[in-house]
């Protein structure tokens, strides 16, 4: 009896076991360590957890080169490159997927020999060395088998990526109709009428003219948002009175600026170095009897006059040749003299005075400067005080009335510039201030203490037109302008379609040949593009603020035949059936990934982002 309970316990156990094994198995691809083993499973293809770990790092590395800073795999994630790179992991399964089902493979022989053509795997020989094969695998972390798996996969796709790639080819009407498109030429006369040169009377506009241009162009008179700001300021010229600079202080100053205000005399000098004594000497000769000239004996050392220029020299600097340079005259070649290459020729090309400042000269400015500098500590000093007023309560017009700071007002809109509004850190105070807003103390660029209020702001609106008076005049006078030039134009087509030709008074330019990237300086920007739109025989006229043109199309040529023309032919037509062979690969990998039915891991997903991506 004690047996056969002993019997019933053992198969109890291994029911029990058998169970749990086919929970575990439901449960979804989870070895005993507790941790999964693949992020996804793609057809009959599985990408495991280590190839998109590593996949996420090579993106980390190649980030991180592009950008020179650190980048954690948490920000992968935050940017959701670890989706992108997953997306790409299904992408390349779904391809080893459909190759598996093919049957397609490179097979052991042509495996092996691509194998021995990698130069990684080579040694000093040039030949395939198995020691480093398998050393160069150990530091990337593979096996040989995850290896070699790898790389019969990558072939694999390789082939099928070529035989979709290979041989698409875009119709050649597209590549036909580009290049005639961009090579098409139209040659065309034109007139123009510049709308400074044409000639009126100044005229006044009736009140009545004058409200119809103003009622007829209600943008040219509106005025932008803007916002009324109360502010006090204090800047360091406001406390120039209140500061006291000492002569000791002027003195170290000056002193300290010694090399600014005192200057040597010195010498331009350019300077031509010899091996030896006889070679420096045998040039100066030749200089002295006029048989050359300096210019070309640097030449003919293969030198330019830049390569044996020195600038400007102090006598000092020039060391034993020092003396003699000075006492030549400006032009004059002297030498051989030593020098720390050799002997050389030194020609002199120009002589500067010494310059000496006297504190005299400069203490207004120095003055200036160090007032400056105190009065900066002392708005520092009174800023927290200042601060600490606005906190409690106080208003911009009590600080104004109880310390040194002074009291304004600006309408400000996003164009102001004058006054405060020049500062930088005013501008962007106050584009930043709202109503809701408390006054804080905030530093300018030049140590100046400001504090702002916004008081109310002004939506867009029309500006009256009596603030706008001068503005409305200039606009009717253009306006009138313009509409002389308009009816000339108009004139001036009406006569030549009458005649058959432009008049022989007018300044006709014809151009013949051009595309559309042609350039015409002074004329319309649209001029080209209205080109070619017309008909042979029709004439348009083309305006913008400067000039006005008439336009005659004279032929319409078709696209020339040059090299340029034919290999930007070429080039297009390369790039077109590259874009179409790509959009077919991936027409046929998006169709791989249907049907593949990528199922992904997202436990998996979630345990690995805590464990690595965190």
């Amino acid at each position: 009896m004690a047996a056969g309970m002993k019997h019933l316990s053992k198969t109890f156990v291994w029911i029990l076991m058998g169970l749990i094994m086919l929970s575990l198995v439901g449960f979804g691809a989870v070895n005993f360590s507790g941790s999964a083993s693949s992020v996804a499973t793609v057809g009959n293809q599985e990408i495991s957890v280590q190839n998109f770990y590593r996949e996420l790092q090579r993106e980390q590395q190649a980030l991180q080169a592009q950008t020179g800073q650190f980048i954690p795999l948490s920000q992968l994630s935050a940017l959701g490159m670890d989706q992108q790179v997953l997306s790409r992991l299904i992408s390349i399964a779904a391809i080893d997927n459909e190759v598996d089902q093919l049957g397609i493979s490179i097979g052991d022989e042509n495996l092996l020999k691509e194998i021995t053509e990698i130069p990684s795997f080579q040694g000093s020989s040039g030949e395939f060395n198995r020691d480093t094969y398998e050393y160069t695998l150990d530091n990337v972390g593979l096996s040989e088998r995850e290896f070699e798996d790898d790389l019969r996969r990558e072939s694999a796709r390789t082939l099928v990526q070529g035989a979709m790639m290979v041989g698409a080819t875009m119709p050649a009407t597209m590549r036909d109709t580009i290049t005639s498109f961009i090579g098409a030429r139209r040659s065309f006369s034109w007139v123009q009428l510049q709308n400074d040169e044409m000639a009126m009377i100044a005229l006044a506009p009736t009140d009545a003219e004058l409200q119809a241009f103003y009622d007829s162009n209600p943008d040219l008179f509106t005025l932008p948002e803007t916002k009324q700001i109360a502010y006090v300021q204090l800047t360091p010229a406001m406390l120039m009175d209140q500061v006291d600079v000492d002569q000791d202080a002027l003195q170290t100053l000056f002193d300290q600026r010694a090399d600014q205000y005192q200057s040597p005399e010195r010498r331009l000098v350019e300077r031509l170095v010899y091996s030896d004594d006889e070679a420096a000497s045998s040039a100066k000769a030749q200089l002295e009897t006029g048989g050359t000239t300096f210019e070309a004996l640097v030449e003919s050392r293969g030198l330019a006059l830049a390569d044996v220029d020195m600038g400007d020299m102090t006598i000092g600097a020039l060391g034993a040749a020092g003396q003699d340079i000075f006492s030549a005259q400006v032009g004059d070649v002297v030498g051989p003299l030593p020098s720390d290459l050799g002997p050389a020729l030194y020609r002199v090309n120009g002589r500067l005075e010494a310059r000496v400042t006297l504190l005299a000269d400069v203490e207004a400015e120095l003055r200036e400067e160090l007032a400056a500098g105190r009065a900066r500590r002392l708005i520092e000093q009174q800023s927290e005080e200042i601060d600490d007023m606005l906190a409690g309560g106080a208003t911009l017009e009590e600080i104004a009335d109880e310390t040194d700071m002074q009291l304004g007002q600006i309408s400000w809109t996003e164009q102001s510039r004058e006054g405060i509004a020049a500062y930088d850190g005013f501008r962007q105070a106050a584009a930043a201030v709202t109503v809701d807003d408390f006054p804080a103390v905030e530093f300018l660029d030049d140590g100046s203490l400001i504090a702002l209020r916004l008081d109310t702001v002004l939506p867009p609106r029309a500006e009256p037109l009596a603030d706008a008076y001068t503005a409305a005049l200039q606009g009717w006078n253009a306006e009138q302008r313009q509409n002389a030039i308009t009816t000339e134009a108009e004139a001036i087509v009406a006569r030549t379609k009458t005649n058959g030709d432009f008049d022989e008074a007018l300044t006709v330019t014809t151009e013949t040949g051009l595309t559309r990237t042609a350039y015409i300086d002074t004329t319309p920007v649209d001029m080209l593009n209205q080109v070619f739109e017309m008909e042979p025989g029709e004439m348009r006229i083309v305006s913008d603020e400067n000039s006005t043109v008439v336009l005659r199309l004279d032929e319409i040529l078709p696209p020339g035949d040059s090299d340029d023309l034919r290999a930007m032919s070429n080039a297009l037509e390369a790039q077109l059936n590259q874009a179409l062979s790509q959009d077919l690969f991936e027409a046929f990998v998006q169709d791989a990934r249907t049907r593949a039915r990528p199922q992904v891991d997202q436990q998996a997903l979630s345990a690995l982002q805590a464990n690595y991506l965190q």
